[in-house]
Parts: structure tokens; sequence; C-alpha cells
């Protein structure tokens, strides 16, 4: 096989409409809902005797380095000055670039175009210092691509969602809060987490049959601070409590008003509705959306669908963001990229140096 660096071809609706019936999206589709029920009823802690122990101690160095590279490009303190992200983002962007081959060489002897360039594009765009579902999206393609390689298996998903992607997880976590990435496209638009929806889709997956803990349990602070570490799902409630607070320390937003779908979900009789209703939920939302999947990366091992031309310069537009794209979309939330946003975390941490708290009323 021969590899090539992963490239856009996704710029009109006809061309979406391709993409949705197309193999690679089955591919996608169906690794997705395979990783959701490998974690069914599993708690965080839960010991996988079936898994491949060396390829996830070998993921989770790579994330471990990965982490280095964040300490190594600390924030400048006068640029407290703005809630906006922060442009030191931009140093750890271009160290773990130029490092990104040699992080996973480790990993796969193969297709290392193909997969650092998946990686790579895991954590963020380096021209908006943002984050959001499309690239969570590249996390999932740089899995499968490990998967076609022969890497791991499906004895290796479990482990993958309770090891590799919530430390992820914990790294998304670290450079949102460290460089106050935005929220890419418009603002709230599933009412779940600013920047994440997979959390919620594995989330449901591992609470589905517990005896106790049930979706309206997301209102009890006390569950959601002794259970998040168990259960990613709460981990997301919890992270989302700290920063969603009014200016009265004691008093946290109540979840109606800034994640309202998660408060309107709490209300399902079981999580296995929950859990089968996320996966409609991104078929929808992420899968079938041009702003999103317009900036989705074709390889060998992810292939462009037939039909789709490879799109000239000249028939799209760059608005500074980076990438081209066309705005003759309909029934989309927001432009492609959606607005400049100042992110809630930058709010919650420029006060925190203010000793002040977050200003949301």
């Amino acid at each position: 096989m021969t590899f090539i660096k992963p490239i856009r071809r996704v710029y009109t609706q006809e061309d979406l409409e391709k993409w949705i019936d197309s193999k690679t999206y089955n591919e996608i589709l169906n690794f997705i809902i395979e990783l959701q029920e490998s974690v069914l009823s599993k708690p965080n802690d839960f010991l996988d005797t079936t898994s491949n122990n060396e390829i996830i101690s070998k993921l989770l160095n790579l994330f471990n380095e990965i982490d280095k590279i964040i300490d190594n490009n600390p924030i400048h303190p006068k640029n407290n000055d703005s809630r906006f992200g922060k442009i030191e983002f931009k140093d750890f962007y271009n160290e773990l670039n130029s490092k990104i081959e040699d992080l996973v060489t480790p990993i796969c002897s193969t297709g290392i175009i193909e997969t650092s360039t998946y990686l790579l594009n895991s954590f963020g765009d380096f021209n908006r210092i943002d984050y959001g579902s499309g690239h969570e999206l590249n996390f999932i393609c740089f899995l499968l691509s490990l998967q076609k390689l022969g890497v791991i298996h499906k004895e290796d998903y479990t482990s993958i969602i309770l090891q590799i992607f919530t430390k992820y997880m914990s790294i998304m976590r670290k450079l949102q809060k460290k460089y106050w990435l935005e929220p890419a496209g418009s603002h709230g638009v599933w009412g779940l987490d600013d920047y994440h929806f997979l959390p919620f889709l594995f989330g449901s997956s591992q609470l589905t049959n517990h005896q106790y803990l049930k979706p309206k349990s997301i209102h009890n602070d006390e569950i959601i601070e002794q259970f998040q570490n168990q259960y990613i799902y709460f981990e997301c409630i919890y992270f989302l409590n700290q920063i969603k607070t009014t200016k009265n320390n004691n008093e946290k937003l109540s979840l109606r008003w800034h994640s309202p779908m998660l408060d309107d979900i709490s209300s399902a009789k079981s999580w296995l509705k929950i859990k089968e209703g996320m996966i409609k939920m991104y078929k929808v939302e992420v899968l079938g959306k041009l702003p999103i999947i317009q900036h989705f990366l074709f390889g060998s091992l992810l292939k462009c669908p037939e039909g789709i031309p490879e799109h000239s310069d000249e028939s799209t537009n760059d608005d500074g963001c980076g990438h081209t794209h066309q705005h003759d979309v309909i029934n989309t939330w927001g432009d492609c990229c959606g607005i400049k946003i100042p992110s809630a975390i930058a709010a919650s941490e420029s006060l925190k140096l203010e000793r002040k708290q977050i200003p949301f009323d």
C-alpha cells in the first residue's frame, strides 16, 4: 500500500451526500459503536486482561511525551489580559509537529505519514487556537488507522477507551485550561460540553445497567464528585460544574442554563436510552454536518468516497483561519468555523488570577 498525507476533499453539500453514503463513513461509525460497546457497564478502573499491554503502554508513553511538550511551552505572564486563545499554543503545536512522526514511529512502523497527521490534528487548530468535535474525530481516525494497520485489535478496545481515550481527555483538558482554547464552531451547539461529544457517547455506555446511578444523578454534586474518576460521563459533568459558575463563589450555574441538552436527557428513563441517542445524535450533528466534515482528512487508510472531485483553490475561499471552504450551506450551526468567542475556561481561569469568579450573569 502507498501511504499519502491525508487532505481535505469535502467542500459542497453534494460532496457531503456522497460522504454519508460511503464505505469510509460506515467504517468510522461502526468503529465508534464498537468502542462504545466495549465499555458497556465497565468503570474506568475495570481490569481488562484481554488487551495487548505492550501497545497500550506504548500509547500511554506517547501521551506522556506530549504532556512534556505542553510543559516545555509555558505561558508568558503578560499574556493574561485577553480571554481568547493564548498565542503560546502555537509554540506547543510547532514543537509537537516537529516531533510527531518520531513519537508515532514506536507504535507503527508503516503508515506514519497518515497516523501522525491524524494525531497532530487531534489537538486543535494552529491558526484559530481552538478545539472542537472535528479535532476529536481526528483522534478516532488515528485509532482507526492503527486498527487498519493491525496495531490494535478488537480485544484492545476496552483498554483503548478506559486508558488511552481517558488519557487523551486529560491532555485536552490541560491544553484547554493552559492555552484557553476557544470552542470551535458555534458555541453550545449541542448543549453538551463546549469542546467534546465522544465522552458522553462512551460514558453513557459505561453507566448502562448500573444498579444505583441514574441519569438524574448528574444533578447530585456529591455523586458527581465521588464518581468523577470512575465514569467518563461524570468527569465531564464535574468539569462543567467547575467552570460554569456565577459571581457568587458558592453558586454554580444550572445545567439548564449552560448545557440544556444534558439537562433534558437527564430525565431519560435509562442510560441505555441515552447511549442509543448519543449515536443517533453523533451521526446527525458531527458525521452529517458539512461545517465539520469539510475539514475531514482523507488518505489511503481512510479513503475519499468515489465521485468527490478534487476541488481547486478557485472553488473555495479562505477566511484567514488556515483552510478553505464554501458558505453555500443552509441549516447548519453558524458559519464553517463559527464566530470567535472567548471560552468559559478563559473566563474562569482569568478571574482566578484576579481572585474572582466567572461573570456569566
